[in-house]
């Protein structure tokens, strides 16, 4: 599949993987996702030196020199989360996703539905906490977010104690559907090669913590879809 991928989409990869490991978090989930994909908004395309160019290395470690119509057009994910508003809303995104990890992987949707079952969150959150630690349901969650570095007990913080380099981080379920779901919208827009734009529109299609995260700060994936629907015109 990654051979459909543009050099945008596959630096969005890239991102999400160097996201994780300067969190030390063992998964790369939605969250890392989202903010590699925000790294693009950015002037200086954090990490997009590296691919030398037109040549790029997919996740397997494969050279390809090849640049795809999509490359040609810039990134267009970049240009529709600065149309949203998304690029000035950084640091709450961050905030929100990082309050997500808090609180074990609980969306603040999540929590306003059990609010309205009288059960109280963040009261919940804070009682854990007062009993194990600042970050206690974080480490025990399964949602990626902002975290302070390798938690005890992880493969990377055992592979830091020993010495050795910490293991390539795997994708999580959620992750790795977000990437198969990139495939099918590119296949049913009528395009050839999955790019940034594919992984944007995947992330705000199905219910998750970026989709969550993203719709709180007014980016959903209607918007999404009109915002690149807008794009091609003009181009």
């Amino acid at each position: 599949m990654f051979e459909r991928f543009t050099t945008s989409a596959r630096e969005v990869v890239r991102g999400a993987v160097r996201h994780a490991e300067d969190t030390g978090a063992d998964t790369v989930g939605e969250a890392e996702l989202l903010l590699a994909l925000l790294d693009r908004t950015d002037g200086d395309r954090k990490g997009a030196s590296a691919t030398g160019g037109n040549r790029t290395e997919d996740p397997g470690g494969r050279k390809d020199r090849s640049r795809t119509r999509g490359d040609r057009k810039g990134s267009p994910a970049a240009e529709v989360l600065t149309a949203l508003g998304a690029h000035g809303r950084r640091a709450s995104i961050e905030r929100a996703l990082a309050e997500v990890r808090r609180r074990g992987g609980i969306t603040g949707a999540d929590a306003e539905a059990l609010a309205g079952l009288g059960i109280d969150v963040d009261e919940i959150v804070a009682r854990v906490e007062e009993a194990h630690g600042v970050g206690a349901l974080a480490a025990a969650g399964s949602t990626p977010g902002a975290t302070p570095g390798p938690t005890a007990g992880s493969a990377s913080a055992r592979a830091l104690h020993r010495g050795r380099r910490p293991p390539r981080r795997p994708f999580s379920r959620e992750a790795k559907s977000v990437l198969e779901r990139s495939l099918r919208i590119a296949l049913a827009r009528g395009d050839k090669y999955i790019g940034d734009e594919h992984l944007l529109l995947a992330l705000t299609a199905r219910p998750g913590v970026a989709a969550h995260v993203l719709a709180d700060h007014d980016v959903t994936y209607i918007q999404v879809e009109r915002a690149l629907t807008a794009r091609a015109t003009k181009g």
